[in-house]
């Protein structure tokens, strides 16, 4: 029951999002969507192998999917015991209590936007192919092309989210298909008629450039995490969230290492750097035109497109949840916590989320701003260090929750795994900084180098700060962060009505 003093709350059924709507295979399209494979396959890989001379890519996603898997045993037990659309905010609170809960969520918020907006950037790049075989259209202006893709991502943002799952499955398992077809490919041509497994060798991964090959591959994992966002609308969560966060990693980390493997078997592992080099995002597809042909080089360049179109899908989603359980709990604006009654969509929060990227398309294009290097590339590079500080933070949080209160879960789930993965994480992070220059593309004394991830301490320092005058001056907000659901529907637990967050036992009574 609500304590007497808690102010009427909106209706639930405008404060809830549709439960029930997505089963395990939906959310793990969501997931890989975000993941973006053959934009990762033929982008990030290739620019890894021409950026830093090494040829241990296959390996570092290998190594990479580990240290996400050792980090989701103790995010998937966490699940179990809290369902709620803002994950990482959620979590950190539980863990670290609400101020550093609201610093995280502000940085959650700058790190998938840079990331969702940062995809129309490349959306022109990847439609110009496609557009000038099919129709002709030489040069066309990618804000032109960028708008379109914002009509098609604005219009699905505030429709069932099941749509959006059905739209991404059929992107993605085509995807998924055409790579898997250009590796087989790739594996059957080996240059020298013999294949090779020395890229695979820990002698050809750990060399001077190691650093940000690792932070390049950890980027391409970026998205893993939003099954636990999608979890108030699964219909087991407590089945769903773990299944389809262990299914993405182990799928994404053998998708990506299979695949770079495989495109340094076609050229020969000594010639694979010089070839991403001169060919860059397009080598995937010279060497699908000459162990394929041209039919499977158009089908590849069409999957390029709808794969830059389905991540931006899948970060809409996940963006404008973030933005709904933040508002639901009024640390944003309560309009932001209303979902439409027909769809369960987060209506609000969602057109949010698409104002933002129209301001964000009309400004490079009256700026005439580089759209792939300083929109695409940097938002991505920059998107994805603040995901990892997220995932690095709610691994220490995890370790928190747990402390308080083990809730029956094991030493391996709620310390062993979580502290290996806290401390390569850290590592990671340390690594990232280090190699920020390298990773941006830019000199090592660029004001960009320190400036982009110090947006997000920044960020960091004022949610907590903001959090600190929620508690002065609206504590009945105050009490509510973290609660997820339970927020909106007046249900607090007895420890929630006090000012400390409420232990695993106690939120669920």
């Amino acid at each position: 029951m609500a304590p007497p003093s808690a102010p009427p709350r909106p209706s639930n059924v405008s404060s809830a999002l549709a439960s029930g709507r997505l089963g395990i295979p939906s959310v793990v399209f969501f997931v890989l969507s975000a993941a973006a494979p053959l934009t990762v396959v033929a982008g990030v890989v290739t620019t890894g192998f021409a950026v830093t001379g090494v040829t241990g890519i296959p390996l570092a996603f290998l190594l990479i999917g580990a240290v996400l898997a050792l980090f989701s045993v103790g995010y998937v037990a966490m699940a179990r015991h809290t369902a709620n659309a803002g994950a990482f905010y959620a979590y950190v609170t539980r863990g670290l209590g609400r101020p550093a809960g609201v610093g995280a969520a502000w940085v959650a918020l700058i790190a998938y936007n840079a990331l969702q907006v940062g995809l129309y950037g490349a959306v022109g790049a990847a439609a110009a192919p496609v557009l000038e075989q099919f129709f002709g259209w030489q040069n066309p202006t990618w804000w032109v092309i960028a708008l379109v893709a914002w009509a098609v991502v604005a219009g699905l943002g505030v429709l069932r989210v099941d749509i959006n799952g059905l739209v991404l499955a059929v992107l993605l398992l085509s995807e998924i298909a055409i790579i898997l077809a250009f590796d087989l490919a790739d594996l059957l041509s080996p240059a020298g008629g013999q294949i090779s497994l020395e890229t695979l060798a820990p002698e050809n991964l750990f060399v001077p450039g190691v650093g940000a090959i690792l932070v390049l591959a950890t980027t391409g994992f970026t998205g893993f995490e939003s099954a636990v966002v999608f979890s108030e609308e699964s219909k087991d969560p407590k089945r769903t969230v773990p299944v389809a966060t262990y299914l993405s990693v182990v799928i994404i980390a053998g998708l990506y290492a299979l695949s770079a493997w495989a495109m340094t078997v076609a050229t020969g592992p000594g010639n694979i750097v010089e070839a991403s080099q001169t060919e860059q995002v397009g080598l995937i597809f010279v060497l699908a035109d000459g162990n394929l042909g041209g039919t499977f080089v158009s089908i590849g360049q069409v999957l390029f497109l709808t794969s830059v179109l389905a991540a931006m899908i899948s970060f809409h989603n996940t963006t404008a949840r973030y933005t709904f359980a933040l508002g639901r709990e009024r640390v944003l604006p309560a309009v932001f916590g209303r979902t439409a009654p027909r769809t369960g969509a987060p209506r609000a929060a969602s057109i949010a989320q698409s104002v933002l990227g129209l301001l964000v398309i009309a400004t490079y294009a009256v700026a005439g701003w580089d759209p792939l290097v300083q929109l695409f590339y940097w938002g991505g590079t920059a998107g994805g260090f603040g995901v990892l500080l997220l995932i690095t933070t709610t691994s220490v949080a995890v370790i928190a929750f747990f402390a308080r209160d083990p809730s029956g879960e094991s030493v391996w789930h709620r310390v062993l795994a979580p502290g290996l993965a806290t401390v390569a994480l850290a590592t990671i992070v340390i690594i990232a900084l280090d190699n920020f220059a390298i990773l941006l593309g830019v000199a090592p004394d660029s004001v960009l180098r320190w400036a982009l991830p110090a947006v997000y301490p920044a960020a960091a320092i004022l949610g907590v700060i903001w959090a600190v005058v929620l508690r002065g001056r609206r504590p009945e907000v105050y009490r509510t962060i973290g609660l997820g659901p339970e927020s909106a529907t007046g249900g607090l637990t007895p420890a929630a009505a006090q000012d400390r967050l409420p232990v695993a036992s106690e939120v669920r009574r």
